[in-house]
């Protein structure tokens, strides 16, 4: 459920939803969100000084009170 809500959060903001990648991984520190981005949308989802990304990240950390989350947002590129 955390994956497709932060999938429609990104969907809704980039120019290319079609572009839009989330994969949820699991690892010792927690749950991982790896969200790529056309490199084009990348500073829409990054947002000036960081603002949209973070508030990703609280809305991620807020969805799942049980265990800790982070999100990275990532250009296709890589």
């Amino acid at each position: 459920m955390l994956t497709q809500a932060v999938e429609h959060l990104i969907k809704n903001i980039v120019n290319f939803p079609d572009d839009v990648s989330v994969k949820s991984y699991q690892n010792a520190r927690g749950e991982l969100i790896r969200v790529r981005v056309n490199p084009e949308d990348i500073g829409r989802v990054i947002g000036r000084n960081g603002r949209t990304a973070n508030a990703i990240r609280t809305v991620a950390q807020a969805i799942c009170d049980d265990h800790k989350v982070r999100v990275d947002i990532m250009d296709i590129r890589r």
